[in-house]
């Protein structure tokens, strides 16, 4: 016969018994909604991925198309738009061939012959200077320094239109030489980032500015160029002292606005912050 205390045992086993039967239900049951609830979101997940992907293939391929159709236009727009025409390259600093490169690419077809390629060197060394200015007012450059603006007024002046001082102080004045020394009728100017202080950076700055000034006087078409890595950009130079500019000769729509501005438009292209348009207009681009 059961007693009271067999009974309360049996009941309380049935009641752990269903306790515990809840609970695997609960955990099995939690374990297939979290299953399913990951295999929604890889699922999704997976999609993106295809999605975007899609998306790269047809920009890669857009992009492509574009620069397919640069590339085929390009002779169009340039043609014999220089024809004839006798281009400077001059670098304020060592020489970049990368860039060199690009501007010689930009010439292609437009019948203008890159005729010179110089390097100004920095700082100037007046007293060499000095030496080879006998019998002009320049003998004292290195004693005055100030000289070097009106000095390098002259020099930018000669390479437009030719000169004696120009031929005299060439081999002290630049560092590399490739080319003749003009007459040009048109120069690109790439002004090289650099590090200089005191004295060697007051002249190069006096240099450097009275160059720009009698270039510009000349009225021919100066443009100062840059790539797109260039840093710090120099473009607000180049717009300070009156020159038109480009800054991203690396680009074939960077060549394009350089022919046209060595062509007589006048602005700053490019893609960069400091551009105020992509390319000259077509009433600037025209002729």
């Amino acid at each position: 016969m059961f007693d009271f205390r067999y009974h309360a045992v049996s009941l309380a086993a049935v009641l752990v018994a269903l306790a515990v039967g809840v609970l695997l239900g609960v955990a099995i049951g939690d374990a297939g909604l979290v299953s399913s609830a990951e295999k929604q979101v890889r699922s999704s997940l997976r999609d993106d991925v295809r999605g975007a992907q899609v998306k790269e293939r047809a920009a890669n391929a857009q992009l492509e198309t574009a620069q397919r159709y640069e590339r085929a236009s390009y002779p169009f727009v340039v043609a014999g738009r220089l024809q004839g025409a006798k281009v400077g390259l001059l670098f304020l600093g060592e020489p970049n061939e990368s860039i060199a490169s690009d501007v010689r690419a930009a010439l292609v077809g437009t019948g203008a012959d890159l005729s010179g390629t110089l390097a100004l060197k920095q700082p100037p060394d007046t007293a060499a200077l000095a030496a080879n200015a006998k019998g002009k007012r320049y003998v004292e450059l290195d004693s005055t320094p100030k000289l070097l603006t009106p000095f390098g007024k002259t020099i930018g002046r000669q390479l437009i239109l030719g000169g004696e001082l120009l031929k005299s102080e060439a081999n002290v004045l630049f560092s590399t030489r490739a080319g003749g020394l003009g007459p040009f009728d048109s120069i690109v100017v790439v002004r090289v980032p650099r590090v200089l202080s005191g004295e060697a950076a007051e002249n190069t700055n006096r240099l450097e500015d009275g160059i720009m000034a009698g270039l510009t006087l000349t009225r021919s078409p100066v443009v100062g160029v840059q790539s797109e890595a260039t840093r710090p950009s120099q473009i607000a130079w180049y717009r300070e002292r009156g020159l038109s500019s480009v800054d991203d000769i690396n680009q074939t729509a960077g060549q394009a606005a350089l022919v046209l501005a060595l062509a007589g438009a006048q602005g700053s292209f490019g893609s960069g912050p400091d551009a105020g348009s992509l390319l000259p207009g077509p009433e600037l681009a025209g002729g």
